[in-house]
């Protein structure tokens, strides 16, 4: 089935390709997402009327997820987790909990756009890619930390120094 393409469409084409594509991956996504069209003589010459416009359009999007793009790289997300025992995590952290945690810091991202080749099992600081255009990715730095509060040495030192100065005043 051939189609001219509406938009750009990650791992098949850009904006204006006569692309070839199975029927059904045509008929059942491709069409009703408006994102492309069937390649005929009449849609080839509506299609160079309407170019400009969705050109537009295309740009205008680019942009957009390009700004987003530097603000996400510009965050640093923080994710306190529940750990046991030697740090390990109680469970681990997914692209939905990323997502809320993105949301949190005021950024709304859908959770299909991030990118995780396996979810987050252990403390520390990993570089999490966020699809944003098909042509935009951005890199967020997601930070996963202890939900315990650290105790502080100094603040267990001091009633020990006290108590020991009273008993030696009795």
């Amino acid at each position: 089935m051939k189609l001219i393409l509406r938009a750009d469409v990650e791992n098949l084409g850009n904006l204006g390709d006569v692309v070839n594509v199975r029927p059904g991956y045509g008929r059942n996504f491709l069409l009703p997402q408006g994102l492309a069209m069937v390649a005929s003589e009449a849609n080839l010459k509506v299609f160079e009327l309407e170019r400009k416009k969705l050109q537009e359009r295309m740009d205008a999007l680019r942009a957009d997820a390009q700004s987003l793009c530097e603000r996400l790289e510009a965050l640093e997300v923080v994710i306190p987790m529940h750990v046991g025992e030697n740090d390990k995590l109680y469970g681990s952290v997914t692209s939905t909990i990323i997502g809320d945690a993105l949301a949190a810091l005021g950024v709304e991202v859908d959770r299909r756009r991030i990118l995780l080749d396996a979810p987050i099992r252990s403390l520390g600081e990993f570089p999490v890619r966020v699809r944003l255009h098909a042509s935009i990715v951005a890199t967020v730095p997601v930070k996963v930390v202890s939900d315990k509060p650290e105790e502080a040495p100094e603040a267990e030192a001091a009633p020990s120094e006290e108590s020991a100065a009273a008993d030696s005043a009795e």
